[in-house]
């Protein structure tokens, strides 16, 4: 329970509320979710780092305590073969998810969209770090925490770690993580049912009719989100069910688009025929062969999930080459400057959007903190850097405008 209401009745109040919010306000509605529990996020990690040492006597006291083999690379099922494979599987992952392709997308230019992949991976490679600090911490101070509880290590340490006001900031811009990754996803299934599939099936469906269609199609994967989300206690936890489903679809939905870009081999067709096929497969060895006595590990099954769209994929390019070696499939590509032009009011309004949220940010965060009972140099410090840069970017935006 988190303030005494129930987990289930906080999963439908978040799923109804993305699912208004999306349905209403579009892709600018999620984009603005996603720059507020940024910032909101990433000052509450700065934060909750140094603030979780102190609670356990410093950086030196943290490594002294740590249980032995903590760091070890490999552990159980969580074997070489595993991070191998679930390392091809991030990469796909991050360059084909329909959600991060969205954002990439989303800018001005492709040298723009260069730029937010370039950023994208940086931070990829530094978040992971300041996200597991927290829980890395908790161990040391709650060693007894096991099994699906040790899911809620993050939110304890900062319960420990973090004054009140603070607290309740970051729990909020943990929500507000939350609904944004579940809106990104509800805003782009339903544009690529009514554009890719519905609009196909009725091509003289009107602009009206098809934001019918797509607000419908909106809480209808709204409602099996929140399906989904009700059972994971049911499956095994939260960490289970994201490595099961990153095994089984993650690869066979994004390596097909990712190969288009360096083969004119393949069409829709093809596309379409190796992710179905490979989601066949998955779901044999994850659902029917157990059934019959045979199962794979953790590292298996995500090896299958890597291997089998890419030895599809490579079979029919083989086969291609030989038997149609002169036939490619022409790639149609957008000029920049027809995308220019249209793109500088929201860009502009973009970062006002930015500015203004790092303002407000900065604000609370710099508040409270001087309100805190002690530490509140951090707090402090982190608020007056976020209104810093929220004003920055709100003077740029008027510059420009």
């Amino acid at each position: 329970m988190t303030a005494e209401i129930p987990l289930n009745t906080s999963i439908l109040l978040l799923g109804a509320f993305s699912i208004l919010y999306v349905t209403i306000g579009g892709l600018r509605a999620v984009v603005v979710t996603d720059v507020l529990q940024f910032l909101i996020l990433f000052a509450a990690v700065i934060i909750v780092i140094p603030l979780s040492l102190l609670k356990v006597g410093g950086v030196e006291q943290f490594l002294t305590r740590l249980p032995e083999g903590f760091f070890q690379v490999v552990s159980g099922e969580y074997s070489w073969v595993f991070i191998v494979a679930f390392l091809f599987y991030n990469l796909f992952f991050l360059g084909g998810n329909w959600a991060y392709v969205q954002r990439y997308t989303s800018v001005s230019t492709p040298r723009n969209a260069r730029k937010v992949g370039y950023l994208f991976g940086a931070l990829y490679l530094v978040s992971p770090i300041l996200w597991m600090l927290p829980s890395m911490i908790y161990r040391v101070f709650n060693p007894s925490l096991e099994g699906l509880e040790a899911e809620n290590a993050y939110l304890l340490m900062c319960k420990e770690a973090m004054p009140s006001g603070l607290l309740g900031l970051m729990l909020g811009g943990m929500i507000f993580a939350t609904a944004s990754s579940l809106n990104a996803t509800l805003n782009i299934s339903a544009g690529v049912f009514t554009n890719d599939i519905f609009k196909r099936l009725s091509p003289s469906t009107s602009e009206k009719g098809l934001m019918h269609v797509a607000r419908w199609s909106t809480i209808a994967f709204g409602v099996l989100a929140i399906v989904v989300a009700l059972l994971i206690p049911l499956m095994g936890g939260i960490v289970n069910v994201v490595i099961s489903v990153a095994a089984l679809t993650g690869v066979p939905l994004y390596l097909p688009l990712i190969w288009t870009l360096f083969s004119r081999n393949l069409n829709g067709r093809v596309i379409l025929t190796v992710t179905i096929a490979s989601l066949a497969i998955n779901a044999l060895f994850k659902f029917i062969t157990p059934l019959a006595g045979f199962s794979l590990d953790r590292a298996q099954e995500m090896l299958v999930g890597v291997l089998v769209p890419a030895l599809l994929l490579a079979a029919y390019e083989i086969r291609h080459r030989i038997r149609r070696p002169d036939e490619r499939i022409p790639m149609i590509e957008k000029g920049p400057e027809a995308a220019a032009d249209a793109a500088g009011a929201d860009n502009r309004f973009s970062v006002m959007v930015i500015g203004i949220g790092a303002i407000l940010s900065g604000l609370f965060v710099a508040v409270l903190g001087a309100l805190a009972d002690e530490h509140k140099a951090i707090p402090l410090g982190m608020g007056l850097l976020l209104l810093a840069v929220g004003t920055a970017a709100y003077a740029y935006s008027k510059k420009k405008s």
